[in-house]
């Protein structure tokens, strides 16, 4: 299936105005373009919930930093487009950055609670205002029924949520749990820096949160099995920026032993940063 492609709200509404007239559902797939199968299983699990899908690419230069090259990140609409039609996106919205941020656009969305909560936040302050003023912008744009995100970027799908919940926008947002590949590594567009030798030693960043999560069931306290799995990356070669338990829902340090606990972690692997997270 080809999917429509649009570039203006004016349009994008047109079609969405169309959708609603006939009665059918829809869901959104927010993403910054280059599209892996991580992306096509949100469009997959889209269409299970809803009758139409939209896919959004935006590479949203409000999650840049200064220090960040926002022209290199890798962009290939032709090749995204023809990916998200197999993968049965209805509708492509590919918005210039004046489509979002017009002449004059001064408002941003600032969230506390699980946007700092000391994870992403501390080691890119800018980010989460970035994402979730673009992430409103998209969620009233498209005015659908749900989105759809996936549990790789955790602290994200729970800003997100939190902020659609806040400003009471009228949207279920849905986290759909990290596409892998065959050896357990999480899908990720940064995946392609690796070198051959990196691929291999990328697989521990998984395997050691998930140890930590077995030992935590297994009656070790979170801030040791935290430190075991972080000694383990950083003997691996990692530079470990966070391995942490964390509430699964607030993002909260843990003050008791049965509340819902996800062991998250962030780290370098020569020039690329990976992230992963495990539900204990």
């Amino acid at each position: 299936m080809k999917p429509k492609l649009v570039r203006s709200l004016a349009a994008l509404r047109r079609e969405t105005a169309r959708w609603r007239k006939d009665g059918l559902s829809y869901a959104v797939v927010p993403t910054m373009g280059a599209i892996h199968s991580g992306h096509t299983q949100l469009v997959t699990e889209g269409l299970k919930r809803a009758d139409r899908v939209i896919t959004t690419i935006f590479v949203n230069p409000r999650q840049f930093a200064a220090n960040e090259d926002l022209a290199k990140y890798p962009r290939d609409e032709d090749g995204d487009v023809l990916k998200l039609g197999k993968a049965g996106s209805h509708l492509v919205y590919i918005p210039e950055p004046e489509e979002i941020y017009p002449a004059g656009f001064c408002t941003t969305v600032s969230l506390a609670g699980p946007a700092k909560a000391g994870l992403e936040d501390k080691f890119r302050p800018q980010f989460f205002d970035g994402v979730t003023t673009v992430v409103a912008k998209l969620f009233i744009q498209t005015g659908a029924d749900y989105a759809m995100f996936g549990e790789k970027d955790y602290q994200q799908l729970k800003v997100v949520t939190q902020m659609a919940r806040d400003l009471d926008i009228p949207i279920e947002v849905v986290g759909i749990p990290t596409v892998r590949e065959e050896d357990g590594l999480a899908k990720s567009s940064r995946n392609v820096y690796l070198s051959k030798q990196e691929r291999q030693q990328a697989l521990a960043i998984h395997s050691s949160i998930s140890h930590a999560a077995e030992r935590i069931r297994g009656g070790l306290d979170t801030q040791s099995a935290a430190q075991l799995a972080t000694r383990t990356l950083m003997a691996l070669g990692f530079q470990v920026d966070y391995v942490t338990v964390r509430n699964a829902e607030t993002l909260a340090p843990p003050q008791h032993r049965d509340e819902p606990l996800r062991v998250i972690a962030a780290a370098w692997l020569g020039k690329t940063r990976l992230i992963d997270n495990v539900a204990v």
